[in-house]
């Protein structure tokens, strides 16, 4: 019995460990191991994504790339995120925040941060999509920066490097037309998007620091 037992109780230790405890002293904790993607999950179109040289390539038609591993149950609700980003001339993608696994389509749960440098939609790398949209492009292709986004209770902060771009308070009672009802505070996961076969977009160091 002592050699049934003895192993399960290591499994247990390991997995809330992995589960639970930050990685050193920052508290930032990997979600990308650089290597395969093991703790993420894709619906429809899954070959959008591959993984090659630390980096997770976005290239192909429209999907969506949920993280579903193990840090705090792929469920945030107060956090910082961050990761490295490059796009390619005319690319769009995005990095969705409290949302959930959907098979296809856009994410109807969840808010999204823009990744756009110089596609056609004129709303810009930092927009917090169709809520805060900027016009300004801070960025530009072919280079790598950080987009950061840090999630308190209702308010979320964005920022290209160490720009601010976006400090928006969700209201009491915010008014979203029809279809994009679930764009709201909430809680749950990140994933990152595959926009159009044109669109290629680079990510890596992608990082999340769980807050109280």
């Amino acid at each position: 019995m002592k050699k049934i037992i003895f192993p399960c109780i290591v499994v247990i230790c390991v997995f809330a460990a992995t589960a639970f405890a930050p990685k050193g002293k920052s508290g930032w904790v990997s979600l990308f191991d650089g290597k395969t993607m093991n703790d993420w999950k894709v619906g429809d179109n899954a070959s959008t994504f591959r993984v090659d040289s630390g980096m997770i390539i976005v290239n192909g038609n429209t999907a969506h790339l949920f993280y579903n591993g193990p840090v705090n149950n792929h469920d945030f609700k107060n956090f910082e995120f961050k990761a490295d980003v490059m796009t390619m001339p005319g690319s769009n993608s995005g990095i969705y925040f409290h949302t959930q696994f959907q098979q296809g389509s856009w994410p109807s749960k969840g808010y999204e941060v823009q990744v756009n440098n110089s596609h056609t939609d004129w709303k810009r790398t930092g927009s917090l999509y169709d809520i805060v949209d900027i016009k300004e492009k801070y960025i530009q292709d072919n280079v790598w920066y950080t987009e950061y986004i840090k999630v308190v209770g209702k308010r979320v902060i964005i920022k290209l490097n160490d720009i601010v771009v976006v400090d928006y308070t969700e209201p009491a009672n915010p008014l979203r037309p029809k279809g994009e009802e679930e764009r709201l505070i909430s809680n749950g996961t990140f994933a990152l998007q595959g926009h159009d076969p044109k669109s290629k977009v680079y990510f890596k160091n992608i990082m999340v620091k769980v807050l109280p």
